[in-house]
Parts: structure tokens; sequence; C-alpha cells
């Protein structure tokens, strides 16, 4: 599966979670769009690869399609794409499939949702899911559904606020520029708005959106076939997988009408067909520095493969321990193993010496370019020089500012103490003094996250807790100054087990009236957990600063230097880095060659019951088995397209030139798991399900009579 946009780079970086993204994650790309290998776009004379492009709704590149393809969507078209994709805040795409409503996204970005509305009773993970009635359909708690409504250019408000200011101060106004523009979009809490950095500071965008926060479950099949093939079949083809999941956005407690969304197509995606790909691409670095690079590949990645590999282990053992901790910690082992193979072929790219070949002679093709011109020779002075020193004083920071602040593993309870404790901190203070996750246009998010009443449990966040407090302890060293304060001589294991077991933050009442309490009540609170963050809070504001001072503000004053050069050079013929903002691809269903040998772009129902050998994870569910004879065996099931695509793009539609839906992107091949860095079309390959499969199943296998009424079928 595609990684979710929040957890393309480090766990925690969700729209809903506190905390700032790692330069080398999320805000430290470099201004523009991946080299395609052969021919890297940082170069100035660079064309793009045939299907290369992630591209922005008000820079999609229409003609260059008619020429290619001989079809160039006009704005209307265009803007009935946009409105009927919408965002998962929690970090997949997902698509509006009815005017009630209706979205369309995937089983694995529904998988937490799933999770929590099972009981050790009715686990709809194993079973599946389906609301015969309205009545019957389950809110997802703490789920938020974004949809674009409008994209302003404020890159001459945003340029301004840091004119002649050094790299600190330039950083801290344009926080607060940031801050005092979404706060005077974000009229109210049902909207949205986010400044977006194009370009690494060439281009900012405010993005407006409707905010959804009634989400409920519509259906879901059963994991079994959502991930039919398990972890030895993730980001391979063929695959045999029904990852889809049906929700529903609901307003004022009914349906809520929205008249703009995708039909559903007769055929499906057919072989050389054009398709079209709308969804939310989290993050690339592809137009990324050298030194940036190399971060990535020699400190970055190693050390969260590491976290991960420890993760693995912890969950597995957990599991283990009986059918009720598998259940409930099945979506987090999912998203472990998922990150693990995702990482691994993305170091693997950074480590292939072509690759990063190209990109070195890239960078000193657009450096030459810039020297050549003294007005832009002057403009970015040795801004490459200055982010290489940036970046070696990064890895002095990195652990720290990893472990104390950027929350690597996955504790509800931990999240929600450090949210309430800087919440009474940061909401007393002007606007554009807070951390921008506290600012009136973003603290609706976190709040929601916050005193969500989605289930806690106690088992799984001890072991949780104690290997976060483990791990500070064994990579800061037990003589660290903070370990001591902190943990003193005990057992961090034992620290995580007594707070689990004493704290009332298990209870959303208990947090919502800590926050209304204000500074005062969290204080005055004798609550364990609370008090265990208000004493590590400091050291973890601390490093988050040393890294926005030093590491964060000379990156971004220096990459928006190069990026209005390359601007000077190449406009906006290229496409930005992913930014977890709506996007449109475009491709055409095709396989590629393997060792030789044709890869053929579809597969079908039948050769999942050929692949089926009843030991797991090949094991089809009891349902498809029964219904094996009523089944057309020759409807295909996925499908691979050269569409360009990325972890957050998993849930979004794909969808034809007459805007109807041909598939349901999931994944991606194994050759693309180098995407984050380069597009290469001979064999990057998306893989989605098709629209075909999922009629077929809805109707045959599962009786969904009334969601197949719905969208048309």
């Amino acid at each position: 599966m595609l990684t979710l946009a929040c957890n393309s780079k480090a766990p925690g970086s969700c729209p809903a979670q506190p905390g700032p993204a790692p330069v080398a994650a999320t805000t430290a790309k470099a201004p523009d769009a991946a080299p395609p290998v052969p021919g890297p776009v940082l170069a100035p004379t660079t064309k793009l690869a045939s299907d290369e492009g992630m591209w922005t709704y008000d820079n999609f590149p229409s003609e260059r399609l008619k020429e290619r393809h001989g079809f160039g969507p006009s704005q209307e078209w265009l803007d009935k794409a946009r409105l009927s994709s919408v965002r998962l805040a929690q970090g997949c795409s997902g698509s509006l499939v009815s005017p009630s409503g209706l979205v369309m996204t995937n089983h694995h970005c529904a998988h937490r949702c799933i999770q929590e509305l099972s009981t050790p009773q009715r686990d709809y993970i194993a079973d599946g899911f389906l609301a015969k009635e309205l009545k019957d359909e389950a809110r997802c708690q703490g789920m938020e559904i974004n949809r674009l409504v409008s994209i302003t250019d404020v890159t001459e408000q945003m340029t301004k606020a840091t004119a002649g200011l050094d790299d600190q101060k330039a950083n801290e106004a344009r926080k607060a520029e940031q801050s005092r523009i979404e706060k005077a979009c974000a009229v109210s809490e049902d909207v949205r708005c986010d400044v977006v950095s194009l370009y690494q500071g060439g281009q900012f965008h405010l993005y407006r959106y409707e905010r959804h926060k009634d989400v409920r479950l519509v259906f879901a099949p059963e994991l079994a076939i959502a991930f039919f093939g398990g972890d030895p079949d993730n980001f391979m083809f063929p695959r045999y997988d029904l990852d889809m999941t049906f929700l529903r956005i609901y307003k004022d407690d009914k349906p809520a009408q929205i008249p703009t969304y995708f039909k559903w197509s007769e055929k499906g995606a057919r072989d050389g067909e054009l398709t079209f790909v709308s969804g939310h691409p989290g993050s690339t670095s592809r137009g990324v520095t050298a030194s940036m690079l190399a971060f990535e590949r020699d400190v970055e990645l190693p050390f969260r493969l590491m976290m991960l590999f420890e993760l693995r282990g912890v969950l597995k053992e957990f599991a283990h321990r009986g059918p009720e901790q598998k259940r409930i910690s099945g979506h987090l082992l999912f998203g472990v193993e998922n990150g693990i193979k995702a990482m691994r072929g993305m170091h693997g790219a950074l480590l292939d010496p072509d690759l990063f070949g190209q990109k070195v002679v890239a960078e000193e093709a657009l450096k030459n370019a810039v020297a050549a011109d003294p007005e832009l020779k002057k403009s970015v002075g040795d801004a490459w020089g200055g982010i290489g020193k940036a970046v070696a004083h990064h890895r002095g920071v990195f652990k720290p500012y990893q472990l104390l602040e950027r929350g690597w593993y996955p504790s509800p309870l931990f999240r929600h103490a450090r949210a309430l404790v800087r919440a009474v901190e940061e909401l007393p203070k002007a606007d554009d003094a807070r951390l921008p996750e506290f600012t009136d246009a973003q603290f609706p998010v976190l709040r929601q996250a916050m005193l969500s009443a989605a289930p806690i449990y106690d088992e799984l966040e001890t072991a949780m807790l104690g290997l976060l407090f483990s791990r500070i302890r064994d990579e800061l060293g037990p003589d660290h100054p903070f370990v001591r304060k902190v943990f003193g001589g005990r057992n961090p294991a034992e620290i995580a087990a007594e707070v689990v077991a004493k704290t009332k933050l298990k209870d959303p009442k208990v947090r919502e009236a800590l926050l209304a309490g204000g500074k005062a009540a969290v204080d005055a609170s004798t609550d364990p957990l609370i008090q265990l963050v208000r004493l590590m809070d400091p050291e973890s504001r601390a490093v988050r600063r040393q890294y926005e001072d030093q590491v964060e503000a000379a990156i971004k004053t220096r990459l928006e230097a190069i990026a209005r050069a390359r601007f000077k050079i190449l406009g906006t013929s290229v496409y930005p880095d992913a930014t977890f903002t709506l996007r449109l691809s475009f491709g055409k269903v095709q396989g590629w060659e393997e060792a030789g040998k044709p890869v053929s772009p579809f597969t079908t129902l039948g050769g999942a019951f050929e692949r089926h050998t009843g030991s797991d994870p090949f094991v089809l569910p009891k349902s498809w088995l029964a219904a094996k004879d009523k089944l057309d065996l020759t409807v295909p099931f996925d499908f691979c397209a050269t569409n360009d695509i990325i972890g957050g793009n998993s849930g979004s539609p794909v969808f034809n030139q007459a805007a109807e839906i041909v598939g349901l992107v999931f994944d991606g091949n194994l050759h693309s798991l180098g995407g984050d860095y380069a597009y290469v079309p001979a064999n990057n390959r998306m893989v989605a399900v098709h629209s075909r499969a999922m009629i077929e199943a809805l109707r045959k296998i599962y009786g969904a009579d009334r969601l197949l009424t719905e969208l048309g079928q």
C-alpha cells in the first residue's frame, strides 16, 4: 500500500498532530519537480518525462496533454474534478461518488475507523462492514474530510513579510504572516485555510477548504481481501486486492448534499486508455539539494528504519499475547510494515549511484546557469553552501529533535497530554506568536483530535509509551540531563505502566475540562501524565526552537533564493514537489517489461482464486469462496497505469476523460518506491482497483443493493 501522507516521512506529521514537519520531510523541499531518470528537472533546460507530474489545478498543462494524448480538459472539466475530490485530513485522498456525500477511498485509509468501531464481539476488520440502512452508518471518531473550494496566490504578501530579514527573523515573520492570512480566511470552524509553500518558497498559495467533521462508515470488505497477499505482495504487481471503503459526509446529522461528484464508468479502465488521478500526494524530495538528499540517505532514513524495525518487534510481541491484543494493534502493525517496505525502497533509490549522480549533475547545471547571470548570481549567492552548512548542523540535533519533539511512537495518550499542556500555554498568546498548530486557523483540527472519543487501550498504550521512554534513554544515554531529570534511575517501562494506569486522560470529558480550565487547571492537575509531560516539555520546546532557528530557517531562506532564480529560468513549466495538496496527474493504462518479459496491466477475479492457498496471507474470505460460482471470473480486478503518484494518493479516484470512475488508487509497484526522488516512465506504475471489480463484488458477494443504487449501478 502507499504510505499515508502523514507517515511518508515521520509518524506524527499528520495535520491533526502537534509539532512541525522535519525539514527533510516536507518543509525543506527544493523548489521544483523531480528529474526523471534520465533528464533531471533541476537542469534548467530539461524536458519532463511523458506522463510525469503532480500538477496543481491552477497550473495544469492542458495544452501539453492535448499534444501528447489528443485531449485537453476545459476549465469546467477541471473544476468538476477538483470539486469531486476530497482529502482525508489524516493522510489520504478520496472522491465524492454520489450527490448525498458518499465518499470512495481505500480500506487502509479507513482502517483505524473500522478498528475503532469494532469490539471483541464484532470484528469489522475480520468480517467487514455493511450498513444496510442509513441509520446503520457508523461515525468515525476524529475523522475529518476536506473539500478544496479555492486557491489564492499570496506570494506577494508572504515575500514582503520576510524582505531584508536575517534567517531567524525571516522564519518568524513567515510564520506570523501565514497565521494572519489563515486567520482572516478561516471565518468558522467549518472552513480550513492553509498557506502552502510551493516550489520551496517560489510561490505561496492559500488553499481554502470546506471542513467536514461528521464522517460515517458505509461499507468495508474483510481485511483478508482488502490486503490479500499481505506484506509479500505489498508494492508488487500482479495484485488481487479489493482495497476499497465507502464513507459518507454528514451535515446537521443528515447526509450532506453536494451536487458535484464523479459518476461511474460502465466499462472501467481499458488497456492504453488515458487516465487521470486527482488526489493529495503527501511529500516528495524530487527537487531538494544534493546535500539534503545525502542527509536523507545517510542519517534520516537509516534512523527511521531502525525505529520502525524496533516498533514492529514490539507490536508483533503484543499481537501474540492474544486475539484481542492482535485486534487492537493490527492497524499499527499494518502501517509499520508498510512503512518499512516503502522506506527500504526509498533508501535503495538514494543508494543508486546513477540516480544520485544525476541529481548532482543537475544541481551543477543549475548552479552554472545562475553563475552565468550576474543578477541571479548576486541574488542567490552561495545558497547551496549555506544549505550544506545547515544540513551539517542538522546532523547534530536530529536525534534529540526526533525523540523529544516528533513523537515517534503512536501513543494517543501522550499526544493528548502534550497538546493540552501546550494549548493552555499557546492559546493566550497573540495568534501570530503561537506555535503554528495552535493558531486560530489550525487549532480546530488539533482540538478535534484531542477531544476524540476514540477508544484508548491501556495495555497498548503501556507498550508504546514504554518503547518511547526506553528509546529516549538508550539514544540519549542514562547520564543525559534530560534522562536524569525525567526518569531518574527508574525503568522507563515501569514509568509508562504507572502513568497509563493512573491517568484520567483516557476520558475525553476530562481532557475537555482541562482545556476549558486553561493554564490554571493544567498547572494544578495532579494527573501523572500531565505532570510528566510538563516535566519533559521545556527540553522538547528547546530542541524544536534550535531546529527551527538553526536548520529550518537557514534552509528555507536559501531555498527561496534558489526558487526565485529557477523561476526566472523555467517559470511554472514544471510542477512543485508534493505538499499534501490537491494535484492532478495523467497517464495511461500500461504494463511494463520485467527481466525481458511483458507484465500485463490487468489481473482478473479468477486470478485471485488461483492465488488462494488457504494459508495466510493468501486466504480469500469465506464470502468470496461461497460466491465463486456467481462471479464473472474474467472481470478485471486490479490494474496498473503510468500516472505519477506517491504516498497520500491512497484513495484517489482514477477517472477517464469523461470524468467517470474507472478505478481506485491503492498502491504503486516496486519500481515506484524511488518516486520520492524521481519519476521513471519505463517501469514506475500506479496500482488501482478496477471499477468493474468493485461493482461485481458489491453485487454478487456483499449484496450491497442500497449502495449500488446510489452509485447508479
